[in-house]
């Protein structure tokens, strides 16, 4: 296994996606009919209590090793093959131009000495992997490919942590990657395909969200702000006097004081709405662009009432949340009100999911 094996294409037999965010572990898990189309088997989560996981390093192997296992025995898969991911941080990837009809010994050689420019410590300490994305569009003659490495200890971890739930990690792919290939998706039932569209897809994660601007399946621009779920949080349990547990369990269950809406929600979502705001104009002031044809929102935060018509109203753009599971047939296991108020936050899960399928 190797951290590129997903975009390799290689096909493994009935596999579940997982991802592993600093807040939580998602499972889905696809089957596909004999035409193609998916199909949404199961998908479950399982929350991870704040230090668990660190700039997605994992700093309390055991307690997320029991989580994951309590993941897989909630969604009811039988499968024992994982494909999982690394955070975009974890990993360096750079693209570089090698004479096409190379023997892939040969091809191996070659990226090692590139790989050497590249990475700031030695290649023994790294899992190096790489794939031809296809013929260089700008020099004929050559093939584009793509090298990926990360430090053999955070591989190992992820690795460890399926292997100490049970499961045999068949993929490790990039989180970005796996939430770009759900979008992919998405955006060609957008009108005309989605062709020639700029899509500036927001990922609010706990502690950080990442704008992502997207054109017909290529990454323009990628960028992280300090700004996520976990902050409403916290203003929950210093407001009520909760723990930050508790806060979360009643945020997420609707448990709250009738004041919360108009003294905690209303304003977090402006504030929210506002850094949404912020990201975009400095992606028009640092790029040649200066709009974008769509908004979309995913991660659990997205999902909070007011907050795609507020950044609309804002940025003047159309915003929508992303639900990953559009236009899949779902299976008999499926609860539509569960999925339907939690979907947004399954991009990354369901992007990992899809793998399996690819050729």
């Amino acid at each position: 296994m190797s951290i590129v094996d997903a975009i390799l294409g290689r096909k493994h037999p009935a596999a579940f996606g997982l991802d592993i965010s600093s807040s939580s572990a998602k499972l889905v898990e696809l089957g596909q009919t004999s035409s193609g189309e998916y199909v949404l088997e199961r998908f479950a989560s399982e929350p991870f209590e704040k230090g668990w996981i660190t700039d997605g390093q994992i700093e309390k192997f055991d307690e997320v090793a029991d989580a994951v296992r309590r993941v897989v025995a909630k969604s009811g898969s039988k499968a024992k093959h994982v494909i999982m991911a690394m955070p975009q941080s974890a990993v360096i990837t750079k693209k570089i131009m090698l004479p096409a009809g190379l023997r892939e010994e040969e091809m191996e050689l070659q990226v090692e000495a590139e790989a050497n420019q590249y990475i700031p410590f030695s290649l023994d300490e790294v899992s190096l992997d790489f794939c031809v994305i296809g013929p260089s569009p700008t020099s004929v003659g050559d093939v584009e490919v793509l090298i990926a490495a990360s430090r053999k200890d955070r591989v190992q971890d992820r690795q460890g942590l399926a292997e100490a739930a049970g499961l045999k990690p068949v993929v490790l792919d990039i989180e970005s990657h796996a939430s770009r290939l759900a979008m992919n998706r998405l955006t060609r039932s957008l009108p005309n395909e989605g062709r020639d569209a700029l899509v500036a897809l927001f990922e609010i994660g706990a502690d950080t969200t990442s704008l992502k601007v997207l054109r017909n399946e290529e990454m323009l621009y990628d960028r992280d702000q300090a700004f996520g779920g976990s902050q409403l949080t916290q203003l929950i349990s210093r407001q009520y006097g909760f723990s930050f547990e508790e806060a979360e369990q009643k945020k997420l269950a609707g448990d709250l004081p009738e004041d919360y809406e108009s003294s905690i929600l209303a304003p977090f979502v402006d504030s929210l709405s506002q850094e949404v705001g912020r990201a975009l104009q400095y992606f028009f002031t640092s790029t040649p662009h200066h709009k974008v044809h769509y908004v979309m929102l995913s991660g659990g935060t997205a999902t909070l009432p007011g907050l795609k018509e507020r950044v609309t109203e804002l940025t003047g753009f159309a915003s929508m949340v992303v639900n990953p599971f559009d236009n899949m047939r779902l299976g008999s296991a499926i609860r539509e009100g569960k999925l339907r108020r939690e979907a947004a936050s399954y991009l990354t899960a369901c992007g990992l999911a899809m793998r399996r399928f690819l050729q």
